[in-house]
């Protein structure tokens, strides 16, 4: 593969989870990887672990929570990683709650780091991918289509994500900007073990991480006169 080839990718909260096997995917794949994370120290051993396999990686710490500063730390991410042709906005929260208890300020984390950060990384990202086309991915969920009861704030926000995917695919269509919306169901994450969740499922039967992302590799290899609109990845064991 040409250096004018070479594919490059930022993935967001690439530290762990399905962020991590994504860019471990991608780089056995040949494709470069930008990892975005609040954790340096992880992030660092993704990205060794990256380079391992031959390709370049570079960790960039970013609380994507700070909703403000989104948008200006990616732009900058691009510049320095230059010729992005990838985003995989995959960072996100869990959250369950019945919405009769959900506190406004809960809600608002919820919808600013999974909604309103992708919005903002996709800004960030678009003036210098506008250039040479690329692929957007957005990590949304099963609960974007089948809205579960105490999952309510993160059944919205995931909504939104889907939303959000079908209006930049036509906005964006014409720059060779390819869109993709994925909606897992549930896989064996760390995202289980959080404070900010309380449910009790066999999460032997979930979907893995690499499974996941097996299927964002997938859709980012196609070739670029094709696109997957939306693709929906369920457990076989027929659970979630």
């Amino acid at each position: 593969m040409s250096v004018e080839q070479k594919r490059r990718a930022l993935i967001t909260g690439a530290s762990s989870g399905i962020g991590k096997a994504t860019a471990l995917a991608f780089a056995k794949a040949g494709i470069d990887v930008a990892l975005v994370s609040r954790s340096l120290h992880k992030l660092e051993a993704v990205a060794e672990a990256a380079q391992q396999a031959g390709v370049e990686a570079k960790a960039y710490a970013v609380d994507l929570a700070c909703i403000s500063e989104v948008q200006e730390k990616i732009q900058a991410i691009a510049l320095d990683f230059s010729n992005v042709d990838i985003l995989v906005n995959n960072a996100g929260i869990a959250y369950t709650g019945t919405l009769s208890e959900t506190p406004l300020e809960d809600w608002q984390q919820v919808i600013n780091l999974n909604l309103t950060s992708v919005f903002q990384c996709i800004v960030g990202i678009l003036p210098s991918m506008r250039d040479r086309g690329g692929t957007i991915i957005n990590v949304a969920s099963i609960a974007a289509k089948q809205p579960f009861p105490d999952w309510g704030a993160y059944n919205v926000s995931k909504a939104g994500l889907i939303a959000l995917s079908q209006t930049l695919a036509q906005e964006e269509r014409g720059y060779g900007i390819r869109v993709t919306a994925i909606c897992p169901g549930a896989v064996n994450t760390e995202l289980w073990d959080t404070e900010t969740v309380n449910a009790d499922f066999d999460r032997s039967k979930m979907l893995t991480p690499e499974i996941v992302a097996q299927s964002i590799l997938y859709t980012v290899l196609l070739p670029q006169q094709a696109v997957v609109d939306e693709l929906t990845l369920m457990p076989s064991a027929g659970v979630l």
